[in-house]
């Protein structure tokens, strides 16, 4: 099977807390080159950004009101080809029904597909923080301070232990752990916008990277060929 991976779009309400950074018309020439040469294209979370509101605690209005900035890229995803699951910013997706991990099984290939939300502490423990903290980073941006955001981000990615030397990765250890466990042969995340890949063993470790802020990368998967690669462009 040949699938295709994308994260981490940000796509938000058009204001200037709206990370996304394609002209729409632009990347719906890249949905339609993924859906000419993959047989499944699967949104691995924080495709829309539902945080970074106006207004404090308004994350299901803010996933309409992106929808809406964004018409003809909503109405793409809806297409069946295509296999949503919710990450941290999206997070009220999962309240529509949009789960949060995939399990595939293809040409003998086992793959765990998770956003990767769920490795951080302060999002199980204290949501309520990490969501304000992504709430006043839309703030920050609205009001131009862009320097300033790109090095909380810097600070937050330190929080998190992330790297891509998979031997000092703490994200990487998890998400392969998680595959141990369910006895997945490939696991495949988003949520770090540090596309990747990484052996660990018997075991593959895959992410995404990102598609906000212009940045265009995508992970193609072919288990009949046992071909895992990650791509930047098309």
């Amino acid at each position: 099977m040949k699938i295709a991976v994308i994260s981490d779009l940000h796509l938000g309400a058009g204001d200037k807390a709206d990370g996304f950074g394609h002209d729409d018309t632009d990347f719906l020439r890249f949905l339609r080159f993924l859906e000419g040469n993959f047989e499944r294209v699967v949104l691995l979370g924080d495709i829309w950004e539902t945080l970074q509101s106006r207004r404090l605690g308004s994350a299901r209005q803010e996933l309409s009101v992106a929808q809406e900035t964004h018409p003809e890229i909503a109405k793409r995803f809806q297409r069946p080809r295509y296999h949503y699951i919710h990450g941290n910013h999206d997070l009220v997706a999962g309240a529509l029904g949009v789960p949060d991990e995939l399990f595939i099984e293809a040409d003998g290939v086992r793959l765990l597909f998770t956003h990767g939300h769920q490795n951080d502490p302060l999002l199980q423990r204290r949501q309520w923080i990490s969501d304000l903290g992504v709430w006043l980073g839309g703030w920050i941006r609205r009001v131009g301070l862009g320097a300033f955001y790109r090095l909380c981000a810097k600070i937050d990615e330190a929080r998190g232990g992330l790297s891509l030397d998979g031997t000092r990765c703490a994200f990487q250890r998890w998400a392969v752990g998680e595959a141990t466990r369910r006895e997945a042969d490939i696991v495949v995340t988003g949520h770090t916008h540090l596309a990747a890949r990484t052996e660990h063993g018997s075991r593959l470790f895959l992410n995404s990277g990102s598609c906000s802020e212009g940045q265009l990368s995508f992970l193609s998967i072919d288990t009949r060929f046992n071909e895992y690669a990650v791509n930047y462009g098309y």
